[in-house]
């Protein structure tokens, strides 16, 4: 069975193309993409070549880990029916295509993919392109879950700190001070404030989480805590870290990494989105057809004013 996907042969060599998907086993389903996210963290990556190196990492290959579509075929062991309405976090379905081997890092901006029930959760229709959010909410969930203290200073305002910022609210805590240097990205507060980090004079926070992704703020956010507080790695960082001992040393500081969604966080968060206590609403700023995924890849990963750009693939055969 073939399908078309985004493929990319290597930085900034971005194009649609015909892949070969692997055949559907019992517990399998196959399913057809209406909308896939583009991240501007791990893709990004990708796209410019400054990904670090990792087992199984190469080009060419089908890039994202955000999709929504409709389960056209279902496994007899998969438990999911024909016309399901379902998130997938990426799949490693597909064998070649006119070139060779494509390899599914991570597999998700394809018309059609074939994954393992088991991977895939059962959302809403009524989601639309803002299913493709999913794994980026449940990722931030993932970051302040219980035991975790919720943050009371979060850096960045693009999507992930905005969905920080808003679980946060969601889950019962007061409201956190967030910084963002790009005055366009100050909007879109939702019951929370976005000030400049040279306007806050605040030393004493509990919980710092960054999602910025900025290598060298570290000795900053150190400088901002509590005795005993805590500086929180939600972002992916390509440089070194490293901070000042000492500082840290006085304030007894406490480094937390938080990496991405585990199965309870994504259902978690799908709960918490239709029972309304998390809006996704605003984040998805830019949506393009699939046909014009080239431009749409330059767009998320270098215009300002994109928070998230999403592919519509309704378009596609």
């Amino acid at each position: 069975m073939k399908t078309t996907a985004v493929i990319l042969s290597g930085p900034k060599d971005l194009a649609l193309g015909q892949v070969v998907l692997t055949a559907p086993s019992p517990a399998d389903v196959v399913v057809r993409v209406t909308h896939s996210g583009i991240s501007t963290g791990t893709e990004k990556l990708f796209w410019t070549g400054t990904m670090p190196p990792f087992p199984g990492m190469g080009y060419p290959l089908v890039p994202g880990y955000e999709a929504a579509g409709e389960v056209v075929e279902a496994g007899a062991e998969s438990g999911l029916q024909v016309g399901d309405y379902v998130f997938v976090p990426g799949a490693n379905c597909f064998q070649d295509n006119e070139q060779g081997p494509v390899r599914g890092l991570f597999g998700a901006a394809s018309r059609v993919l074939v994954s393992q029930a088991s991977r895939v959760t059962k959302i809403d229709r009524g989601f639309g392109a803002m299913g493709a959010l999913l794994a980026l909410a449940a990722t931030a969930r993932h970051a302040l879950a219980p035991p975790n203290a919720l943050p009371d200073l979060i850096v960045g305002h693009g999507v992930l700190g905005r969905l920080l910022a808003r679980l946060t609210l969601a889950a019962g805590g007061p409201a956190p001070t967030v910084w963002e240097t790009n005055p366009a990205r100050r909007t879109g507060a939702l019951g929370y404030e976005v000030i400049h980090p040279d306007s806050d004079t605040r030393r004493n926070y509990r919980a710092i989480y960054d999602a910025s992704g900025a290598p060298d703020l570290l000795n900053t956010l150190i400088g901002r805590i509590a005795k005993g507080g805590e500086v929180v790695l939600a972002g992916f960082y390509t440089a070194p870290l490293s901070f000042a001992f000492p500082p840290a040393f006085m304030k007894e500081a406490r480094l937390r990494i938080a990496a991405e969604w585990a199965a309870d966080d994504l259902i978690v968060t799908r709960q918490l989105v239709e029972s309304g206590a998390l809006s996704l609403e605003g984040l998805v700023t830019h949506t393009n057809p699939a046909s014009a995924a080239p431009m749409a890849y330059a767009a998320a990963f270098t215009n300002p004013d994109c928070l998230k750009m999403i592919l519509d693939w309704s378009g596609e055969a």
